[in-house]
């Protein structure tokens, strides 16, 4: 390992702009992921490492949670940002003492994300005590044993909290929430409160289970699939693959979004010939709906299907299925009959045409899939948005069958897994009474902070340490000043991580980065033992990741290591959890999850078949609906949807092509046509006209909120772009800082950031 020069920051003066792609994937995607492999990790190690993605003994990709097939698997089996991330993450530069010693807190500040996470792999713990300028070496002892003596020196367990990144692995994941309740509190925010939560919620009610009910086989079983709300082309290519596989076998696709997402339109696929150099057009109708529309777009069409049940009895409506499976449905009828299609238009910007054609489609299909993202999850009815789709497919019995079902596709690679291990602030009953009765400690009952309820008491002195298992919480979080004045009232910041991030630079009084084994890394336990850790993917299958490259230092632990070390320093010896065991041999772990975790019986045995195993989905496997009625429920919703006040924007804020999350690996987003910068604002041309501006012009964006307070970005450049009129679309985390607090989602609490009200102001 070795540190290269400093990578160059940003310069947003070399912005350029470009005409939109029309194809994704291809030649240029293979070469562009192999360039940027081989500037990171040497011809050598990329061979090493892009081999061995995704393979049934070789690591789990950390750049999404989209499955792996189930049968044959292709050497290359990941896509050109899987190939970023690994790079990323294995690159052959180091951050270390020196690099602390070189540079400032202050001169840390002044640098953008872009260049902190480019800096390589950390290597040793660091710690910044109070007055220091520059973070300086600790031992692990030492800094285990100041985590303890601040969480011992507590007036409650309540007032520290444990924040959970979605690439943490299930064992890590069992065992944080184990410590965090064996400590006393149930303050276990995760990203999944900003992204998904809203699923979960809605799909909790609907079905009885906060889970997609799809498999990878359903989609070439499928007559129909909904993509709504999101962008694949970027955020989980090789969900493309999936979609063109079902075309092939007669699917119709239609996307819904508000832009015109290039890997939806065209797709190339780079793992055959033909598809190196001849693309398909992956959306069959492209519904470019406004912000916030979907709820009145699934309502409208749930209108136009009992239309067509009348034209056609007994063709449409599954019956049986609604009469012996569902409740609520006479109730849904009446309410979807009276839904004004005039309204439906106005809310979606769709004209009367493309609904009856959308519907028509689904009437006609056996089989229908409805997938969705952030577009859906992040609106103030994005729950309500989601209850919707769900009662399209329970209109058709279209729960539990083959080639049909929902299908939210989450984002980092197990955060589905960190749920099911326990990472949430409002785990069941049964889930902790299991805990207890395992370990022989008493969980709290009360229920803890979710993200935006962690930065409000960190704001209010109501929590005053902030340990983070990964991400970056500071830029994932809305309302970046609020955040980092929050942050900064703490006492302690602790931050187990690979890579530097902002995160690292806005601390507490007393802050420490604890750095840790990455998924390309080889776990080696203090007796020589090759660790391996499990992860569950979007469709609820586990299965075994083994990392197989040397540490970036000696210096480094694993997640599971930092967790039982702190645990033995914080609770002592004679803790009845048994952490030295479970340090010394995963396998002990995971037979602690089969004895708590529900679906993980035999857990050890059945993560090493061949494809792992599939956790048990009662409304997928049996048509069997755990909600309060015992049935699936239709919800009734009333109809909402976003007005643009005059002269102003509603702004979604979206990653860029060359971006996970949070992580930007360059500076370019080719399908969309913008290089070499971060700062633009894409609005439709005719807006950009009305608004007294012209294309290229530098603005400032300013969010407007309901208490009359006002947030602002600075120098952004617009872009003419083709967006529904009224809308904008920029990217986070630079424009999170406009993203209010308070603007969340009704009973998910999960951050509006796919509508803030704006305006531009020239520069």
């Amino acid at each position: 390992m070795h540190h290269h020069a400093p990578i160059r920051d940003a310069d947003e003066s070399d912005l350029s702009t470009s005409a939109a792609k029309t194809q994704a994937a291809g030649v240029t995607a293979v070469a562009v992921a192999l360039n940027h492999a081989v500037a990171e990790m040497g011809v050598l190690r990329t061979a090493r490492t892009l081999t061995r993605v995704n393979q049934r003994h070789g690591f789990d990709c950390p750049g999404c949670a989209w499955p792996e097939p189930t049968g044959h698997r292709r050497l290359a089996e990941f896509c050109e940002n899987g190939a970023k991330a690994v790079a990323d993450e294995a690159t052959l530069r180091t951050v270390g003492p020196e690099f602390f010693a070189e540079h400032s807190i202050s001169d840390l500040e002044d640098k953008s994300g872009y260049w902190l996470g480019q800096q390589g792999r950390l290597t040793h713990p660091m710690v910044l005590r109070p007055g220091d300028t520059h973070y300086s070496p600790i031992d692990w002892p030492a800094a285990y044993a100041l985590v303890a003596s601040t969480l011992r020196g507590l007036d409650s367990p309540d007032e520290a909290l444990f924040y959970t990144s979605g690439r943490t692995a299930n064992e890590t994941a069992f065992l944080y929430q184990l410590l965090v309740r064996s400590f006393g509190t149930n303050n276990l925010p995760d990203c999944s409160n900003m992204c998904h939560e809203s699923s979960g919620t809605a799909l909790t009610g609907s079905i009885g289970i906060g889970k997609g009910s799809v498999t990878i086989e359903d989609f070439e079983l499928a007559d129909v699939i909904v993509v709504a709300g999101q962008n694949p082309g970027t955020n989980h290519p090789r969900m493309l693959s999936a979609l063109q596989k079902a075309k092939a076998s007669g699917a119709k696709i239609i996307a819904v979004n508000p832009l015109p997402e290039t890997g939806l339109l065209g797709f190339r696929d780079p793992q055959t010939i033909t598809g190196l150099t001849t693309g398909v057009q992956i959306a069959d109708e492209f519904l470019q709906i406004r912000l916030g529309g979907d709820m009145a777009l699934f309502q409208g069409l749930g209108k136009l299907l009992f239309e067509a049940e009348d034209r056609a009895p007994g063709t449409v409506i599954d019956r049986e299925f609604t009469t012996t499976l569902t409740s609520g449905f006479d109730d849904y009828e009446r309410h979807t009959r009276a839904v004004d299609l005039d309204v439906v238009q106005e809310a979606t910007g769709l004209t009367r045409d493309q609904l009856e054609r959308t519907a028509a489609l689904l009437a006609g299909s056996k089989a229908t899939i409805l997938c969705w993202a952030m577009g859906l999850t992040q609106q103030r009815h994005g729950v309500a948005t989601i209850e919707e789709g769900t009662n399209l497919l329970l209109l058709r019995g279209m729960i539990g069958k083959p080639g049909a079902g929902v299908c939210p596709v989450r984002g980092h690679s197990n955060v589905q897994g960190d749920r099911t291990m326990g990472i949430w602030e409002k785990m069941p009953e049964n889930f902790l009474a299991a805990l207890d009765s395992e370990f022989g400690i008493t969980s709290p009952r009360q229920h803890g902070y979710d993200a935006v309820d962690a930065v409000r008491a960190m704001r209010d002195g109501r929590a005053t340490v902030f340990f983070g298992m990964g991400g970056n919480f500071v830029s994932a979080a809305p309302d970046t000043g609020t955040t980092e004045a929050a942050l900064r009232r703490c006492a302690l910041t602790v931050h187990v991580s690979t890579k530097l991030n902002r995160s690292h630079v806005v601390h507490g009084a007393t802050a420490l980065i604890l750095p840790t084994l990455g998924r390309t890394d080889l776990d080696l336990s203090p007796t020589g033992r090759k660790n391996q850790v499990s992860v569950e993917d979007s469709m609820s299958m586990v299965h075994l990741s083994t990392g197989r490259l040397r540490p970036a230092s000696e210096h480094l632990r694993s997640e599971v290591a930092i967790v039982c070390e702190l645990a033995q320093e914080l609770f002592g010896q004679d803790h009845p959890v048994p952490w030295a065991r479970f340090r010394s041999n995963y396998d002990f772990i995971r037979d602690a999850i089969a004895q708590v975790v529900p679906g993980c019986t035999d857990y050890n045995r059945r993560v090493r078949h061949r494809d792992g195993f599939q956790l048990p989905h009662p409304p997928r496997d049996h048509r069997e609906f755990h909600t309060t009625t015992g049935k699936a429920n239709f919800a009734i919703n009333n109809l909402r949807w976003l007005q643009v006040p005059e002269g102003r924007l509603i702004l979604q804020t979206l990653r860029s092509h060359d971006q996970y999350n949070t992580t930007i690996y360059g500076l370019d987003d080719r399908y969309r046509g913008i290089h070499h910068g971060r700062k633009v604002v894409l609005v439709h041309p005719d807006d950009i006209a009305a608004l007294g501006f012209h294309p290229d012009d530098l603005v400032d964006l300013v969010s407007e909120w309901t208490d009359g307070t006002e947030r602002r970005v600075t120098d952004f450049r617009l872009v003419p772009y083709s967006t529904p009129r009224g809308n904008a679309a920029a990217y986070y985390p630079e424009t999170n800082p406009l993203v209010p607090l308070d603007h969340v989602a009704e009973r998910s609490n999960t951050p509006v950031s796919k509508a803030v009200t704006i305006r531009l102001e020239r520069k």
